[in-house]
């Protein structure tokens, strides 16, 4: 009986986790977007931390309007959300994007170039 119950529960709870990356939803995504287009940092640390969500693991998933979400801040013009992210993602990341991040914002590739060297 006791070997019963415990297998249920363990199954039931099973069932019912969902690890972090099947977590990230369209409606997650669509608001780390807004926030990056109207260049607002703050909200953006917030909704993260809320969501127990760190930059470096949702980076590659993440797109706003066809663009990963360094290329977007640098054609929003959105300078301070921009250099949080350079910030925070790995140095292979930043040289890997600093060709376009170049042909949109000279401050952000500055801000790049000194995060690489």
């Amino acid at each position: 009986m006791k070997t019963t119950i415990l297998a249920s529960v363990v199954l039931a709870t099973a069932m019912f986790y969902a690890p972090q990356s099947l977590a990230f939803d369209q409606s997650m995504s669509l608001r780390i977007c807004e926030y990056v287009s109207i260049n607002d940092k703050k909200r953006l640390r917030n909704y993260l931390k809320s969501n127990k969500v760190k930059i470096r693991s949702i980076f590659d998933s993440v797109q706003c309007n066809g663009s990963n979400l360094l290329e977007f801040a640098a054609t929003s013009n959105a300078l301070d959300v921009g250099e949080y992210l350079i910030g925070k993602l790995p140095v292979k990341t930043v040289t890997e994007n600093l060709a376009a991040i170049k042909t949109s914002s000279a401050h952000l590739a500055k801000v790049a170039n000194e995060r690489i060297k």
